[in-house]
């Protein structure tokens, strides 16, 4: 039976993805649940489990293609009709009563469900179907079924010489990228996760072990930027606007022309900070938890929020109505190949300054490999973002939609700074905050920037603070 899969709506609102890659080919056998593409929405590359168990008969799209919720995506044969009897022997054998059972047994078998909204009916067959591995070898049948079943004594045994299919290792795409990069078969690799999913972490472990290209020599290179190839002596080059390059111009354009920006300026003596983090590095038992000054930042904003709630705010137009957060979602702005996206820390006022670096250094390796769930990436109150690790020193930014301020780190300088009376070498950085005028006035603003820059100045003010 013939069964086409449309593309769902992924639980984001969104009308249309683009289909990044296929993980089968036409004539696979796919199992339920079976990831059988990788396509990316506005907001993230979400990876599609099949709905069906069954053989793959055609592909409705190419890499690259612009697919509408509701189109046909891929079409299957799942199978479902009667198949006819391979010799005379087995037609006779099959009697009435024994088919009527194993229609009753396969009515009553238990069906896996689909997992994703907008997928098709659980699968008619009670068998589980066997996925059709991508081979690089040949298996030698042994005999013909229906001669077994006919005539065990004549079965002739064959020397058990079968050379077993290899499957294609399960991976993500950036990881497939670092793993060619390194010169690493990812069929060499074994992967730790209990969902055999093959990570980052296990190619740099299989690469230290054979002693590949180095992992610092890797992550030194250009991020990939997927432009389009260009033509020799062309003059221009035309990208397609979407993705989540659309989406970020979209929403940048909606904040800055709907809410009122103001940014303030402070330069602050974060010297304490630096030595703060430096005996913090030092520590073997929190060597892992890799603590730096976004970290210590989004503690001293968590901290400024709470003694500032006009700044975790938000303005609802339609209501008439400002809506202030008693909860901290702090938004940590990723730059990624695909463009810019805001994953938010749920809770973060709960954190402490570990979890806080844990959940961070977790968002950020996870948007750069565009697995950032669309679901992450709602519902923010507080943004920051590090503008200091491109070397810039300060910048305007611009709040993200439906959040009352967002602050910007600029780079970490040593540099002559009076101190006690003296000129001496410090630690300097500069913040910007930007804040919606209709939400907080510029004292309300300027206050919480001072706070935020006391407690980098002197993390100990933390101790004082509720």
């Amino acid at each position: 039976m013939a069964q086409d899969f449309r593309l769902p709506d992924l639980g984001e609102g969104l009308p249309e993805a683009e289909l990044v890659q296929w993980l089968v080919a036409v004539g696979d056998t796919v199992t339920l649940n079976q990831t059988i593409a990788e396509v990316e929405t506005a907001k993230a590359v979400v990876e599609l489990p099949s709905p069906y168990a069954g053989t793959v008969t055609a592909l409705h799209a190419a890499s690259g293609d612009v697919v509408a919720v509701g189109s046909v995506l891929i079409s299957f044969d799942i199978g479902g009709g009667d198949a006819a009897p391979s010799t005379p022997v087995a037609a006779a054998a099959a009697s009435a009563p024994v088919a009527e059972a194993a229609a009753a047994a396969q009515s009553q078998a238990p069906k896996s469900e689909p997992n994703l909204v907008g997928y098709g009916a659980a699968p008619r067959g009670a068998g589980r179907p066997q996925r059709r591995a991508r081979v690089a070898g040949t298996v030698t049948a042994t005999s013909d079924t229906a001669v077994l079943e006919a005539a065990p004594h004549d079965a002739i045994q064959f020397a058990d010489v079968v050379e077993r299919p290899i499957e294609r290792p399960r991976s993500t795409p950036p990881v497939r990228k670092f793993a060619k990069q390194l010169g690493v078969d990812l069929a060499l690799v074994e992967a730790t996760g209990a969902s055999g999913v093959i990570t980052r972490g296990d190619v740099e472990a299989y690469a230290t072990r054979v002693g590949a290209v180095s992992t610092e020599q890797v992550s030194a290179e250009p991020v990939e930027t997927f432009e389009l190839p260009r033509a020799a002596g062309e003059r221009t080059t035309r990208t397609p606007i979407r993705g989540v390059r659309r989406m970020t111009a979209e929403a940048m354009v909606r904040s800055a022309f709907t809410a009122p920006h103001v940014t303030t300026f402070l330069t602050v003596d974060v010297t304490a900070t630096s030595e703060l983090i430096a005996s913090l590095k030092a520590d073997r038992d929190l060597q892992e938890h890799r603590i730096g000054i976004m970290a210590v930042a989004a503690k001293a904003v968590c901290l400024a929020l709470a003694r500032h709630p006009g700044l975790n705010s938000k303005w609802d137009d339609e209501a008439g109505e400002i809506v202030e957060h008693h909860y901290v979602n702090l938004g940590i702005a990723a730059a990624t190949g695909r463009g810019l996206v805001v994953p938010n820390i749920r809770d973060a006022q709960e954190l402490t300054l570990v979890e806080l670096a844990d959940a961070i250094r977790g968002l950020a390796e996870t948007a750069r490999a565009g697995k950032t769930a669309p679901a992450d990436m709602m519902g923010g109150t507080f943004s920051i973002t590090n503008v200091g690790v491109f070397g810039v020193d300060a910048g305007t930014p611009i709040i993200n939609p439906g959040e009352a301020g967002i602050l910007a780190l600029g780079a970490v300088r040593r540099q002559p700074w009076e101190h006690r009376g003296e000129v001496a070498l410090r630690d300097v950085m500069t913040l910007a905050l930007s804040f919606d005028h209709r939400l907080v006035d510029g004292e309300q603003g300027s206050r919480f920037l001072v706070e935020v820059a006391d407690i980098l100045r002197e993390p100990g003010r933390a101790m004082l603070l509720r």
